[in-house]
């Protein structure tokens, strides 16, 4: 959420923001509604003090028809205070609606671009070499080893589903198991177990509602709501709370599954297991001073990349353009490592710096020092990494040309023995 005091001081900079974003944004609808509000507010403050002013005279007043009469002349004048007092609300509403639906402002230091073809790729690590075999994409490995099965997922749920088997499975848990240890155990996160489901004021405190409504699964008997992130709940984790200076920054890591209505176009990867409806993902996430953000943004990427890297795949870097940059962040990375048998390159993780976006949403404040006024932290997040797309991603770089997979060195103390994964395993 924007401060709309920012909104007021820094109109045009605010202006130039969204139009970067090429997002079509009603800040002069903004401004005149916040013009009535504070008119409305002024009329109402008036007539309250008037009318107390009154009933302070009438309380004075000896001759008991007068009383009568003042009192009389004050009743139209609390059924107008009244009806302006419903005229704020209204109003507010109004506005509250408008404000939620604004993206963050950007960093400065975003390139400008229309979309994604205009993101920049700032450096790669390793290289996509070739196997020196004909690569095969993992939606041949994974059915050919018993590890993947698309049929199955269809007839339990539907398109988009799929069901991991044997040591298919086990991998995908020995990649979350071990993310989140080197999380943990490396790079200095807590790791919080949150709930899969969330109240709606949750989801609108990360950025998720009233935007992304239509992404998201929801339970409407119980008014819960899927997560599509870990993100999601980690950002409401000191919801309506004054974190302690000396408290920050917090570094949280979590795994959770993801549930997302994605609204994908026919006929784009519709193959394999890279775009899907309920996918596993470990997110960190951190609670910092505003004048620390920066870095910790870059020790965030940087931990990414160590995710990547311990793995050792190849990936890239990318530095996210204006018009790509979602609805909550400043400034985001992408890392993308290479599928050989797909073939392209595959986002891994995003790695993003909300400022105080989130934490003005969620109400999560911080004091410097006692009795010192409550400022928002800002708050970052990114994927540690996203599945499937990594669990792709090994699939397909440790392929060897009898179509049997090696397990990643890092992986092995979680794969009960299994060091390369053949049919049947």
């Amino acid at each position: 959420m924007l401060d709309l005091n920012l909104i007021r001081t820094q109109t045009e900079a605010v202006k130039a923001s969204m139009k970067a974003r090429r997002v079509d944004a009603p800040i002069d609808a903004i401004l005149d509604l916040d013009g009535k509000r504070r008119s409305l507010l002024s009329e109402v403050e008036k007539l309250k003090a008037e009318r107390n002013a009154v009933s302070k005279e009438i309380g004075k007043m000896k001759d008991a028809a007068a009383r009568e009469a003042k009192i009389a002349e004050q009743k139209g004048a609390g059924e107008r205070i009244a009806a302006l007092d419903d005229q704020v609300r209204q109003v507010d509403i109004e506005l509250q609606a408008l404000l939620s639906g604004l993206p963050n402002l950007l960093d400065p230091r975003v390139p400008d671009g229309n979309d994604e073809a205009e993101n920049v790729v700032l450096r790669t690590i390793g290289e996509a070499k070739p196997l020196g075999f004909e690569a095969k994409p993992h939606w041949d490995l994974g059915p050919a080893l018993g590890i993947i099965n698309f049929e199955q997922g269809v007839k339990l749920t539907g398109s988009r589903f799929y069901v991991l088997s044997g040591a298919g499975a086990r991998l995908q848990r020995a990649l979350i198991a071990w993310m989140l240890d080197l999380h943990t155990r490396q790079q200095g996160y807590l790791e919080v177990y949150t709930p899969f489901m969330v109240k709606e004021e949750v989801m609108f405190g990360a950025g998720q509602l009233p935007k992304f409504r239509d992404n998201l699964y929801r339970d409407a008997e119980e008014d819960l709501w899927f997560v599509p992130t870990a993100e999601v709940p980690v950002t409401n984790l000191h919801r309506d709370e004054i974190l302690d200076a000396a408290d920050l920054p917090k570094h949280y890591a979590a795994y959770t599954p993801c549930f997302r209505r994605e609204k994908m176009a026919a006929g784009r990867d519709v193959r394999g297991i890279k775009r899907g409806h309920q996918f596993d993902k470990v997110e960190m996430y951190i609670f910092c001073q505003p004048e620390a953000s920066n870095a910790e943004l870059e020790k965030m990427r940087e931990d990414a990349e160590q995710t990547c890297a311990g793995l050792g795949l190849t990936y890239r870097v990318k530095q996210l353009c204006s018009g790509d940059v979602g609805f909550s962040a400043q400034t985001t990375y992408d890392i993308e490592v290479w599928a050989p048998g797909c073939g392209e390159w595959l986002e891994v993780s995003s790695v993003s710096n909300c400022g105080d976006f989130q934490a003005r949403r969620a109400n999560v404040r911080f004091r410097r020092e006692a009795g010192a006024k409550p400022e928002f932290p800002h708050t970052l997040n990114g994927s540690g990494l996203g599945l499937p797309r990594t669990m792709i991603a090994v699939m397909e770089n440790y392929q060897q040309a009898d179509g049997s997979i090696v397990v990643p060195e890092v992986l092995k103390p979680w794969m009960g023995g299994i060091d390369v994964i053949r049919a049947g395993a």
